[in-house]
């Protein structure tokens, strides 16, 4: 969500754990992590254990975060109305049997999301019917790269169970929805047509 969509220190929280690799860099060209409080005895804690550890980034990179931190809210903008536009895309398909998304307002959470965040964030996962192949479903992309990441200013997608989830016992996975037809889509910036026409292309070329 980033800063940007949701401020956890305002809900409660006394630290904020960030993933600067992903919106906050928003490129896909950096690792970076950074732990926020606004308790000041955990801020120094913090620094002493950071300054003892040598856990700090290196200037270029500090320099593209910066970049990308500057743009955050154009690309998170553009982001998230292509996300809340593709949910509902998908929603519909007849391919489709379940999406996954909190910006839907009939997705579990929903009003809980509505209250704590500006909107859905650019994350979505959905699952095909039974019949449809999800490995020709991936080569029928051309636009969008399949990917472990996400938050670039690409759009990538990614197949869970096999991926960033094999290592988990496939019935743990199945139990917490994670499922052999799940398909994670972290939406990028692209036009959206563009991003609808692939994502029709990959679930005809799983069909066929």
């Amino acid at each position: 969500m980033t800063p940007y969509l949701q401020r956890p220190l305002e809900l409660g929280a006394d630290i904020v754990v960030h993933s600067a690799t992903k919106y906050l860099g928003g490129h896909s060209d950096l690792v970076a992590g950074l732990a926020v409080t606004n308790n000041k005895e955990i801020a120094e804690r913090l620094a002493f254990t950071q300054n003892a550890v040598g856990a700090v980034l290196g200037p270029f990179d500090s320099f593209l975060l910066i970049r990308g931190i500057k743009t955050l809210g154009v690309r998170l903008d553009r982001h998230t109305e292509n996300a809340d536009r593709i949910a509902r895309y998908l929603e519909q398909h007849e391919a489709v049997k379940h999406v996954y998304y909190p910006g839907l307002p009939n997705a579990q959470g929903y009003e809980i999301n509505k209250k704590q965040a500006k909107n859905g964030g650019a994350m979505i996962s959905f699952e095909l019917y039974e019949g449809y192949d999800i490995k020709k479903f991936f080569k029928g992309l051309k636009l969008i790269s399949l990917a472990e990441s996400l938050g670039g200013v690409e759009s990538l997608v990614c197949h869970p169970a096999t991926m960033t989830h094999a290592s988990i016992p496939k019935e743990i996975r199945e139990k917490v929805g994670i499922t052999d037809g799940l398909i994670r889509l972290s939406v990028g910036i692209e036009k959206v047509d563009d991003i609808i026409l692939d994502l029709n292309a990959g679930i005809n070329a799983a069909k066929a």
